[in-house]
């Protein structure tokens, strides 16, 4: 039976390019995923290919590479930068005689690690539940036996797989219990801040862009920053004052990745609720990334999915001090601020940003104006 290697344990790294025009900077974020896992890269194997292989998705002669290289880093993990069938998984497994995670499965180990709250420990369990519930067999021989007898758990005759498999949908139904309870609570105290009349703000963006990091700054908050993916996972709501004597209750979300894992877009939802339910999105961008239009449509594209393409957003383009550009905000043709531009880091035009925000607030007496709307996101996708 193998055993599951230890966080800082060495892994190589595969990537084949299928024709995708990112696949460069998509194989550097696998990277940078295996690190934010505590994971050291000690190797890359690429090649390119028209399709993936049904058994080994990498075909024969690219496993007979891998394997080599597994053998001559001394890593015990294999991590695609792919998504791998169930049976692909096992085969590679079995050729390989080590662990292989694909792309879904290294997020949710990363999610894992970084779940702090109740409610996400529960999220996280419930996806990563729900991504197991097809691997269960992993090609262990035990799933093979059968308990027989008469009065065992399951009645005569039972696998062990059939056992694991009603034990984990048990698993997943109080899971999703649990979450629903605390969605009815997140409900009702999001009805007592609409009674307030208080502008409702979320920060989204893709994962590393500065959410947190521009949160701290406007709401003098503490939530954790690191320069690495999905530094934070769980929503924050602070009050924050614009000046003139206006609030809004700001709150910083989960960050977006490409082939971000349905599951855990299906066990975050209750969290994601919370932006699809905002009055405006603070979509924070890092402009000095040279990949910057694909995040944004990437990111429009998760907002889609949850329900929130209707909402007004605010591009915020960060890290303005390494690109050289300054500070400032813009102006559409109807006087709507649709971008501005800010250092979260070094505090540079939060004045600006807060302005922005504080326009939102007054206009037609406290709600958004519906002319905002449309302009704004058809800047995003350009």
């Amino acid at each position: 039976m193998l055993e599951f290697p230890e966080r800082g344990d060495s892994a190589v790294l595969v990537g084949l390019d299928f024709g995708d025009p990112d696949y460069v900077d998509s194989l550097e974020e696998l990277r940078q995923l295996a690190v934010s896992a505590r994971i050291a890269p000690c190797g890359v194997v690429s090649g390119r290919r028209a399709k993936p292989d049904p058994a080994l998705f990498a075909g024969t002669g690219k496993t007979d590479e891998l394997a080599a290289a597994v053998a001559a880093t001394g890593a015990g993990l294999v991590i695609f930068n792919h998504n791998l069938s169930p049976v692909q998984q096992r085969n590679l497994e079995r050729r390989l005689d080590c662990w292989v995670l694909d792309r879904t499965g290294l997020i949710l180990e990363i999610f894992a690690q970084r779940a702090v709250s109740h409610e996400g420990k529960l999220q996280v369990e419930l996806a990563r539940l729900q991504h197991r519930a097809t691997r269960l067999v992993r090609g262990w021989t035990h799933l093979e036996r059968q308990k027989g007898g008469i009065g065992l758990r399951g009645g005569p005759g039972e696998t062990q797989l059939e056992s694991d498999r009603r034990l984990l949908a048990k698993r997943v139904k109080l899971l999703k219990d649990r979450l629903a309870r605390l969605q009815r609570q997140r409900k009702v105290r999001r009805r007592a801040r609409e009674r307030r009349d208080v502008l409702r703000v979320s920060l989204v963006g893709y994962t590393n862009a500065g959410k947190t990091t521009l949160f701290n700054a406007l709401a003098n908050a503490k939530g954790y920053v690191a320069d690495q993916l999905f530094a934070t996972l769980d929503t924050t709501s602070r009050r924050v004052y614009l000046g003139e004597g206006r609030f809004a209750v700001l709150s910083d979300t989960v960050g977006f990745i490409r082939e971000l894992p349905h599951t855990l877009v299906a066990a975050f939802r209750a969290t994601l609720e919370e932006t699809a339910e905002a009055d405006l999105l603070l979509h924070v961008v890092d402009a000095h990334h040279p990949q910057r239009d694909a995040q944004i449509a990437e990111v429009n594209r998760v907002l889609e999915e949850i329900g929130a393409k209707h909402i007004p957003q605010l591009l915020v383009w960060n890290k303005t001090d390494l690109t050289g550009i300054p500070a400032g905000l813009e102006r559409d043709a109807y006087g709507k601020i649709p971008r501005v531009r800010i250092s979260a880091r070094t505090q540079e035009g939060l004045d600006l940003l807060r302005q922005a925000l504080r326009e939102q607030a007054l206009g037609d007496d406290g709600a958004l104006a519906d002319a905002f709307a449309e302009p704004v996101w058809a800047a995003a996708g350009r």
